[in-house]
């Protein structure tokens, strides 16, 4: 009723960007209605699946899906401070479940690293040395992937076919294959974390770049300037301060990256982690999730931190 009402007060060009609009309103409904019913259909086809995979007991078991946090639960929160900091435990049986303190890492007689810290830090050590690496490779080759800085084709062409390979599979993926040859350690996973990264760099490097204001590079083209100065003193400091943000980003998510590849050989703290779960120590588990909850806010807040000393405060406040 209100429509119609309001079709007659409209000229005759407006009446037609009306019911036009309707059109176009009915059709977004529909189609939003066709995506959900998909969506829906999808949904239950994975739950059917998953539960004949499982023999039929997918929906028996789904209502205990939070016992596991139940079964986390030490016999007192202490033992999660003991676990961390290698104390010896009063629940001691001689068995692997409390004995803490055979993990430290003595500096003197008396001085020692927990056991959790050193290898922490060994996770953390893996995710920075890979970004730097992934840095180093990925720097040089986003320019030359950059469309208004290679004008060749084929160069370019071969550039990001080569990043897109190497950040095509997932790290822990190489890490296998690296693992096959190098054996266990932490070696086989900066291989792995680096390869990835120079892959997932460069391509947000050359979309950086692509995006930069080409007036500089041009002026000192018109001086007489060769390429590499063009590049260097044209298009480097324009795209600095985002170069510098997304390797604190990527250095964020390598150090996740590392304990993934940690639980299947590659050194550091996810393999603590993946035989804690897997021997039932709740101390031991929830003491390593906490660690690695730290550290990664940790690293995430000293980013935010670098990132606003170089990028400065005012690109983080909002225009009057």
């Amino acid at each position: 009723m209100a429509t119609s009402v309001l079709s007659r007060q409209l000229s005759e060009s407006g009446a037609l960007v009306e019911r036009h609009w309707q059109e176009l309103n009915a059709r977004r409904r529909l189609y939003t209605f066709l995506g959900l019913a998909l969506l829906a259909l999808t949904l239950c086809s994975s739950l059917w699946f998953a539960n004949g995979s499982n023999a039929g007991k997918f929906f028996d078991r789904l209502p205990h899906i939070f016992d596991f946090v139940g079964d986390l639960m030490p016999r007192d929160a202490m033992e999660i401070v003991r676990a961390m900091f290698d104390l010896p435990s009063p629940y001691d049986d001689g068995s692997f479940k409390y004995n803490y303190p055979d993990g430290r890492l003595y500096l003197t007689d008396s001085l020692y690293i927990p056991e959790y810290f050193h290898k922490m830090l060994e996770t953390v050590n893996i995710a920075i040395f890979s970004t730097v690496l992934g840095v180093l490779f990925g720097f040089p080759l986003c320019f030359l992937a950059a469309r208004n800085l290679m004008p060749n084709p084929w160069i370019r062409g071969i550039v990001r076919r080569f990043m897109e390979v190497v950040r095509a599979f997932p790290e822990v993926v190489i890490a296998g294959f690296f693992l096959a040859i190098l054996s266990l350690g932490p070696i086989p996973a900066i291989a792995a974390v680096s390869i990835h990264t120079i892959g997932a760099l460069g391509k947000l490097f050359f979309e950086v770049v692509e995006n930069a204001d080409m007036k500089p590079e041009e002026g000192l083209r018109a001086v007489g300037g060769n390429w590499i100065e063009r590049v260097w003193f044209g298009i480097v400091p324009q795209v600095l301060p985002n170069f510098t943000s997304y390797f604190l980003l990527r250095l964020e998510i390598n150090v996740r990256a590392s304990t993934i590849i940690g639980a299947v050989g590659g050194g550091g703290i996810g393999e603590l982690l993946r035989l804690s779960i897997g021997q039932g120590h709740e101390a031991k588990t929830l003491a390593i999730v906490m660690l690695l909850f730290t550290t990664i806010f940790a690293v995430d807040q000293v980013s935010a931190w670098l990132r606003r000393r170089l990028v400065g405060d005012q690109a983080f406040q909002l225009a009057q």
